[in-house]
């Protein structure tokens, strides 16, 4: 990837329609509930998104969700999404996701896939996976992404999975808390962790957090701009403005209405391209 080439880089966006295996109709009911609070229909397949952003010369990171032991639906592959960024370097670049409730497997997993050179980091959804981050049962695949001082992605705050749900689909927001972070900051100071979305309700402790670890930044993903809580965009203009990184949770958001608010919300001009292209070239170690 020429991130010179690239207007912007989305730390976020989601791989949701396989190319190789049908959909799983155990998935159907929490994708129907994401789409009517997201309002949104379409779902791309991997190909069509990858399309998607090289229209637009932007680059993107791509992950499925490994909830297999929370919600019981069957993971798109992670070799799927390598494949793709394989054959699509100069455009994307795919993370990977385990559930950490897979332990010694999925740390074994981790490793094989970083071994083979093209995943360059990891997606976890603490309410979607059902443990709270700084569960010792996370430690031995943490420590695998730490030794080779990869990135990784922690959702955080309120949900659109399982939102109107009877109960909640099940899942628990207690898990996404951003202050469980902070012990795996202080733990793994060697991984980069970013806290995905604005973390609303708690949105001042991943301030917090991002302002007191060196390991920690904040994707903007998730969230309309215009919607943001204005202490994000007065801590994006100010201590954290290397700290936040552009991301729409695409194809939930799309990039295109993302960055057309992002610029109009307050951010000033000298930060803008910080937050949506060169904050990410330092977090991914690109050029």
């Amino acid at each position: 990837m020429n991130s010179s080439d690239l207007i912007a880089i989305d730390m976020h966006t989601h791989a949701e329609v396989s190319c190789r295996q049908e959909p799983d109709s155990y998935w159907e009911p929490y994708e129907r509930a994401a789409s009517h609070y997201f309002k949104v229909d379409k779902r791309p397949t991997i190909a069509e998104t990858i399309d998607y952003y090289r229209e637009r010369k932007i680059g993107f990171v791509m992950f499925t969700v490994d909830s297999e032991f929370q919600i019981g639906n069957r993971r798109i592959p992670n070799d799927e999404i390598a494949d793709a960024a394989r054959e699509n370097a100069d455009i994307m670049i795919g993370f990977a996701s385990i559930d950490p409730h897979k332990g010694i497997m999925g740390a074994r997993e981790a490793r094989d896939l970083i071994e083979q050179g093209v995943v360059k980091g990891f997606k976890f959804h603490p309410t979607c996976q059902g443990f709270f981050p700084n569960d010792r049962l996370a430690y031995k695949l943490y420590e695998v992404i730490a030794e080779y001082h990869l990135p990784a992605i922690f959702h955080t705050g309120h949900s659109g999975i399982g939102t109107g749900m009877r109960g909640g689909g099940g899942l628990r927001l207690k898990y996404s808390q951003p202050i469980h972070l902070d012990d795996v900051a202080v733990d793994f100071p060697d991984m980069k962790i970013i806290l995905a979305h604005p973390s609303w309700p708690w949105t001042d402790e991943a301030l917090s957090i991002a302002l007191h670890k060196p390991n920690v930044y904040i994707d903007l993903s998730g969230w309309l701009p215009k919607y943001f809580p204005p202490q994000i965009i007065q801590y994006g203009n100010g201590p954290l403005k290397s700290k936040m990184l552009f991301g729409s949770d695409f194809p939930l958001i799309t990039p295109d209405r993302w960055i057309e608010q992002f610029k109009a919300v307050g951010f000033k001009p000298e930060v803008h391209d910080l937050i949506l292209k060169q904050n990410a070239i330092n977090v991914l170690g690109l050029k």
